[in-house]
């Protein structure tokens, strides 16, 4: 599922298209009050590399020695794949695409599809999940939606950098997760 995500979001990410309803999707989270920039900022740093060492941390803190250990390696995976990928398909940040695009924060560089965030959080989240209750594996699954929204609305993706991120994402946490 992951993967097919991922690749199919790169097909549409190559043509240098943005579909209607990416658009549509872009402009009503992008449109929405500045005073959300904030907290969004926030949790948008669960996407960062800087999570994926407190993420390891934290695991490490906790006596599970081996998913600490698989965060830190499938974290910092996803952190360069995000990057290694981004030429490849070569599509741009929101406002090379689209008009009146809302940048808050520092504006991002470089190109968009996928976005590293989305994958590392995706990743974190799943890997974070492993023999955890159900209540920590939705609160994992609603900060890595919530990077992802976060990453729309600031102006440095379009959705489907984001789902592309996620496809990455879920391929490495379930990787992480086997081994």
């Amino acid at each position: 599922m992951g993967l097919g995500a991922f690749l199919a979001g790169a097909g549409q990410a190559r043509t240098g298209r943005v579909p209607e309803w990416e658009r549509s999707i872009f402009q009503s989270i992008n449109r929405l009050p500045d005073g959300l920039f904030m907290p969004v900022w926030v949790v948008m740093q669960a996407g960062s590399l800087g999570a994926v060492g407190v993420a390891a941390v934290i695991a490490s803190h906790l006596g599970r020695p081996r998913q600490a250990v698989a965060l830190a390696v499938s974290g910092t995976a996803m952190w360069a794949a995000g990057k290694a990928f981004k030429p490849l398909v070569g599509r741009g940040r929101p406002a090379a695409h689209l008009d009146a695009v809302e940048v808050r924060g520092k504006p991002q560089t470089g190109l968009g599809y996928p976005s590293g965030h989305s994958a590392v959080a995706a990743d974190l989240a799943l890997v974070a999940a492993a023999g955890a209750t159900p209540a920590v594996g939705l609160g994992a699954a609603a900060v890595a939606a919530a990077v992802g929204f976060g990453r729309v609305y600031s102006g440095a993706h379009l959705p489907l950098d984001v789902l592309g991120g996620f496809g990455l994402g879920i391929v490495a946490g379930v990787l992480a997760r086997s081994g």
